[in-house]
């Protein structure tokens, strides 16, 4: 841990504030990029997949009288 030249607070509070503050900060060369591993990458890909496929699959499967119900539904929410 560097020292700062700062003088630390007289106050109690503040003092106490200070010392967290400086033992719980990052220094430079412990903060790390995280480099996503393989297995990440795969699963967020499958799971951006599913996303753009939920909500087209859904309204094909859906009749007419449904979406209108779920339509008319929002629309009292949205002006309630």
């Amino acid at each position: 841990m560097r020292r700062s030249s700062k003088k630390l607070p007289k106050d109690p509070n503040q003092l106490a504030a200070e010392i967290v503050r400086l033992s719980t900060e990052e220094s430079e060369a412990s903060r790390s990029v995280s480099i996503p591993s393989a297995i990440a990458a795969y699963l967020s890909k499958i799971g951006r997949k599913g996303g753009l496929k939920g909500g087209n699959a859904r309204a094909k499967k859906l009749t007419a009288k449904k979406r209108i119900e779920i339509a008319t539904k929002a629309a009292k929410a949205r002006w309630k």
